[in-house]
């Protein structure tokens, strides 16, 4: 198995072990997926990861492959980093309470958010902090509002109601996924090595992250959402239910008394675009 060292080129390489039952992903359905080979080429390389990382979530969540056949380069097309509370859709949307909660969200506007909530299923299994656990639960609901850098938004999303570790850990997971830590029980991924081929480089904005992350007190925070992240594209796990995390949502989160969207945070015109994606302006 090809594998990223901490700081080391991709193309360095160590032998792991599997652990875990992963997710299989047809590589032809992938490429499909996304436009075709030509398409794959054009794509930058963080681009590329983010399509598989999507693709994937997409699995559990619809239990259906995404499309298997290129459109036409004159046919109109979704941007693939659109949130999936913004793609066309024939169901609506059920509406919010008057002072939604986080819970509320995750049964309304998350659901069914079957990939963290395996990954906060995980953390629970391997005694993580509840604060990592919590991380888990938060770390990439945000690509419901948007897919592109979708670490960044989850942060900022969160920012005004979680401690600050827990926003920091959402925030630079994206960058440390790309990133072998063999001391801290993670392996790079051996899909992006199947997908995407040994010589996979990083934008360089994420290089730069990574390096900062590497260094700053909190980074145990975010690699700890990245080593169970890993594990929780899980087909044949059980059913993980939002209610087992009430408890902790409860001490970890500061639910604003008005309703999330309704606080006049910082973040609060972010929830509202989460409750009203129909809103026309």
């Amino acid at each position: 198995m090809r594998g990223r060292r901490s700081g080391d080129k991709l193309g360095a390489s160590f032998e792991a072990t599997p652990k875990g039952a992963h997710m299989q992903v047809d590589r032809r359905k992938f490429i499909a997926s996304v436009g075709g080979t030509a398409a794959v080429a054009a794509m930058a390389h963080e681009d590329r990861a983010e399509a598989l990382e999507h693709y994937m979530t997409d699995q559990l969540d619809r239990r259906v492959s995404l499309a298997t056949a290129a459109q036409a380069s004159t046919e109109p097309r979704i941007p693939r980093g659109t949130g999936n509370l913004f793609q066309p859709t024939t169901s609506g949307f059920e509406p919010m309470p008057a002072k939604p909660t986080l819970v509320d969200y995750f049964e309304r506007r998350f659901a069914p958010a079957r990939h963290v909530l395996q990954s906060a299923n995980h953390a629970v299994l391997t005694g993580q902090p509840e604060r990592t656990i919590f991380a888990c639960l938060l770390h990439d609901v945000t690509q419901n509002l948007i897919k592109a850098d979708h670490g960044y938004w989850g942060a900022q999303l969160f920012a005004p109601y979680v401690d600050e570790r827990v926003s920091w850990a959402i925030k630079y997971h994206q960058a440390l996924r790309f990133f072998a830590d063999e001391a801290a029980g993670y392996e790079y991924p051996e899909l992006y090595n199947r997908i995407f081929g040994a010589d996979y480089e990083p934008d360089d904005y994420i290089k730069a992250d990574h390096k900062f992350a590497r260094n700053h007190r909190y980074y145990m925070e975010a690699r700890l959402v990245t080593v169970n992240d890993q594990y929780a594209f899980d087909e044949n796990t059980r059913e993980v239910k939002i209610e087992e995390f009430t408890d902790i949502i409860g001490r970890q989160f500061k639910q604003p008394k008005e309703g999330l969207g309704l606080d006049n945070s910082p973040t609060a015109h972010m929830w509202r675009s989460l409750a009203n994606p129909d809103r026309p302006l």
